[in-house]
């Protein structure tokens, strides 16, 4: 019986094979690795900003409005880092010619704001740290949760008592579509959106499914788990 010979392509073919489940390997290694990094979807995450701003005493004790600094929340896909001009607004130590300040200011002379008065003066940035941050696979838009009853505190937990803000829940697959294929029971009327202490149990016949099945008959929400809406 004659002795089969392999043809010569076999050998490239060979090595090509060899070589693309090594590169499908690595590829999936990179995958797994930026998709389980602290900062994309471990709870807990606290990254140091560059100005210690704190959200327990501005959304918390001022009572101030999540949608004053992070002013497209309900307009884009993106929430927006407020830029310096705002937080000048209230910390930008102006001065008269005649040395007096140019209106009222809150901790002028701070050396915590240090970074905020040499932004306002040079104009450039700050350089805050992203703390939420989705996989680049995945599409969030921020507007289209807003405006259909998702409060802030839903993704971001109890900001306004954060002294430092951490990353509060997982922002994993499974629990976004948690969310998707129940959401009433995550639904607030639209004027509690950045109440972070809204309670649905108003009364004894009232409960959060309740709440929400009315709040998504009239905005017309419903359970949705096409992965169309996510993945792009």
């Amino acid at each position: 019986m004659d002795r089969f010979v392999f043809p010569p392509w076999v050998n490239k073919f060979t090595l090509m094979a060899l070589g693309g489940l090594l590169a499908g390997g690595a590829y999936a290694g990179a995958v797994l690795f930026y998709g389980t990094l602290p900062e994309v979807m471990y709870t807990g995450y606290q990254p140091t900003q560059p100005v210690p701003f704190s959200h327990k005493l501005h959304a918390g004790e001022l009572k101030m409005d999540c949608r004053y600094c992070h002013n497209t929340v309900d307009k884009a896909a993106h929430a927006a880092v407020p830029a310096t001009n705002t937080c000048g607004n209230c910390h930008n130590a102006s001065i008269n010619p005649d040395g007096t300040l140019a209106k009222t200011v809150v901790h002028a002379t701070s050396l915590k704001l240090e970074p905020v008065r040499e932004s306002l003066a040079n104009g450039t940035p700050i350089k805050w740290e992203r703390i939420h941050d989705l996989a680049d696979y995945v599409y969030f838009n921020h507007s289209v949760h807003v405006n259909r009853g998702v409060g802030c505190v839903e993704c971001h937990g109890r900001i306004d008592r954060m002294e430092v803000v951490h990353q509060d829940k997982p922002l994993s697959m499974s629990w976004c579509l948690d969310c998707h294929r129940n959401p009433t029971a995550r639904l607030r009327p639209l004027d509690e959106i950045t109440n972070m202490a809204w309670d649905p149990e108003i009364d004894e016949q009232s409960n959060a499914q309740e709440v929400g099945m009315k709040v998504a008959e009239e905005l017309g929400v419903h359970p949705n788990t096409n992965c169309s809406t996510c993945h792009r």
